[in-house]
């Protein structure tokens, strides 16, 4: 992307998850390991300086794998090719389908990925008419300057927006604290298109020891309420400015300054 004038800060949306994550880090800390005995576990000081250097690596755009991301992008692809009733235009992914077995493969990243149809067909279904991977942004005035915010919006449906995510565990309520269904219908409405909801549709995926893979469905439905949103957004894209300003030093890669 070239260079927005009078944008000071470009922040994707997922890049806010990031450092919430980091503010929430005593938080997330208690909540998985705050009562665990084994030797390797982090000391909240320790988690808290793991979340910020998460943070940076964003930032800077450091390369990383991981089998739950790369599990997540394999299943939207399947989902996103049943939607268009098309194959996958990715050259760095081989999907297969196995009748007799009633699975979807995906080879990604040196691993394969499966997943029953079935959950498959059901997020297929109800995305019917959807436009996937749309890409929205919009501009957001601060005290320390406007910010650009951008992002993939995985399927866009005529009133509202749905994000897909896939988990190993599901609580309720686990993306409360995310800001994609703050950022994406706020940079949808500077676009012209207002929408009413915002729905993080949840594939929880256990593969049990036997090799056979458990699957079920939630969801998280947020209305949107543009006022609301626009305070939230201000004030966590403030507080996210302070933080790269402060570590500004540790920055190498520019875009987030709008500087390419």
């Amino acid at each position: 992307m070239s260079k927005v004038p009078n944008i000071r800060y470009q922040f994707y949306a997922t890049l806010l998850d990031s450092f919430q994550s980091y503010l929430s880090s005593d938080e997330i800390w208690e909540k998985y390991w705050g009562s665990s005995t084994k030797p390797e576990t982090l000391t909240p000081d320790e988690f808290c300086e793991k979340s910020k250097q998460d943070v940076l690596d964003r930032i800077n755009r450091v390369p990383f794998q991981s089998a739950a991301a790369d599990q997540g992008t394999c299943f939207n692809e399947i989902v996103d090719c049943l939607v268009l009733n098309k194959a996958t235009c990715r050259e760095d992914m081989v999907l297969r389908s196995d009748k007799e077995r009633q699975i979807f493969s995906a080879d990604f990243r040196g691993q394969t990925y499966e997943f029953p149809m079935s959950i498959c067909w059901e997020f297929a279904k109800y995305y019917k008419g959807a436009l996937p991977q749309v890409f929205c942004e919009g501009v957001l005035p601060t005290k320390y300057g406007d910010v650009r915010l951008y992002g993939y919006i995985d399927e866009l449906m005529p009133f509202g927006i749905h994000d897909i995510k896939t988990t190993g565990g599901y609580q309720a309520g686990n993306f409360r604290k995310h800001w994609q269904h703050h950022a994406y219908p706020f940079c949808m409405e500077q676009m012209g298109t207002l929408v009413k909801y915002f729905e993080y549709n949840i594939c929880e995926i256990k593969r049990l020891q036997c090799g056979a893979v458990k699957t079920a469905s939630f969801t998280e439905f947020y209305p949107y309420l543009p006022e609301e949103t626009r305070m939230l957004l201000t004030a966590h894209c403030e507080q996210f400015i302070e933080f790269i300003e402060a570590n500004r030093h540790k920055i190498t890669d520019t875009k987030i300054f709008n500087q390419e």
